[in-house]
């Protein structure tokens, strides 16, 4: 099953729910624009290097476009249109005046210079300035890219449209950003987990946690669950997993992992695989790295009871099924990392105001949004006897239908 396929099997099981026309559904599952560009750059060498570019716009009845833009070996047309289609579901879950895009540029930025990164920043937005904007398609950072990239995306935009910062979220806070961008999808998942341990009667302090993926949402989720007194007993990243049944002092893998790039070698756990950390017997497992993690095989072999999906698309839809009749509780991506959103839309509108919030204000709102959101779909959740994944489905399937219907189809 390819990603967009996945991701419309659970629009789909929404969509019967809410009894939806064929007609409907096609309209709301089909993308309104697809963009596939060349991306070819000099390289250090002297070399001609050629990438492909993609960007997906899914719908703007709720909004202009908005979605990431990721750089990565496996950036390819049906992954931008899945992330891109829930990016649509995750804008109106937590009731943002967006719709879903996203897209990148396939390449593998490990190997790329500084230089050379932003030579294929530059020149994707040379192909691609003429669709997106402040009020047409604002990207975002996503997997191998930063608020470097953001700020070259600001920079190259402006030379044809002049100075708009609002074109592009996710910059150096010194250069139009946001107060709390950063650490806002971590930040989010943290929050997410504390609602949901609460409807269980359960508190974080205490609670063991194991995430996968210790980049920027997976550490600074790992910093904000430790701050409400959490027990971390597993992290890993690409190169493999760390393991402390006592707890992982967190400040102290951070130092290490500033200096090795690297959770492997950290003296305060023993080694494991990757595999071994998603089988722990914990409380809460969060997958914060790439999509596709769980497969059938892989979701029998779970022992936590709650799955916070930190990643987007971590869970096949085969392995969606055994959760639910293993009584696993899983907090879907469209909600649970909707965090990093939620402050881009604060970023933008402070942009297009020319005026900046304060931190404590823009994660007070942040926080308010996630809590509002997450208890509206666990309450539509338990009234209807579906999933929180069908019942999130569900309430941004409607807002974005009651869009079409209200501008006129």
């Amino acid at each position: 099953m390819q990603a967009f396929e996945a991701t419309n099997f659970y629009f789909d099981q929404a969509a019967k729910e809410l009894d939806l026309t064929e007609n409907v559904r096609t309209m709301l599952i089909t993308p309104d624009r697809e963009v596939r560009v060349e991306v070819a750059i000099e390289l250090d060498s002297g070399k001609i290097g050629n990438f492909i570019g993609y960007r997906v716009q899914h719908d703007n009845a709720r909004g202009p476009f908005k979605g990431g833009l990721r750089f990565h070996p496996l950036v390819d047309q049906d992954e931008a249109r899945s992330l891109a289609s829930l990016m649509t579901w995750k804008t109106a879950v937590v009731d943002l005046p967006y719709g879903g895009a996203k897209g990148g540029v396939n390449c593998d930025p490990n190997k790329l210079s500084r230089g050379e990164l932003e030579r294929v920043t530059r020149k994707l937005i040379e192909k691609i300035h003429d669709i997106i904007g402040p009020h047409k398609d604002i990207p975002a950072p996503d997997m191998g890219t930063d608020a470097q990239v953001m700020a070259w995306i600001m920079n190259e935009y402006g030379k044809y449209e002049g100075f708009q910062p609002a074109c592009v979220t996710g910059k150096p806070v010194e250069f139009h950003g946001s107060a709390g961008r950063d650490a806002a999808t971590g930040f989010g998942i943290a929050i997410i987990t504390r609602e949901v341990l609460s409807r269980l009667k359960r508190l974080v302090a205490g609670t063991t946690v194991a995430i996968q993926g210790y980049g920027n949402v997976g550490s600074h989720a790992a910093r904000c669950l430790a701050g409400m007194g959490a027990r971390i007993v597993s992290v890993s990243d690409a190169y493999g997993a760390v393991m402390n049944p006592e707890g992982i002092n967190i400040g102290e893998l951070d130092r290490h992992v500033a200096v090795s790039r690297k959770v492997v070698g950290f003296k305060g756990g023993d080694a494991i695989t990757n595999e071994q950390l998603l089988t722990m017997s914990v409380d809460v497992l969060i997958p914060a790295a790439l999509g596709g993690v769980f497969d059938r095989e892989m979701a029998l072999a779970v022992q936590a009871g709650v799955i916070v999906e930190a990643a987007n698309g971590p869970t096949w839809p085969e392995a969606d099924e055994v959760f639910n009749q293993r009584g696993i509780i899983v907090v879907p991506d469209v909600l649970a990392n909707a965090g990093g959103v939620v402050v881009s839309y604060f970023e933008w509108v402070q942009n297009l105001q020319h005026f900046r919030w304060p931190l404590e204000q823009i994660q007070r709102e942040e926080e308010r949004k996630l809590v509002d959101a997450f208890g509206e779909i666990h309450e539509l959740g338990q009234r209807k006897g579906v999933t929180l994944r069908t019942a999130a489905f569900m309430k941004a399937i409607a807002r974005v239908g009651r869009a079409h219907v209200l501008g006129g189809m």
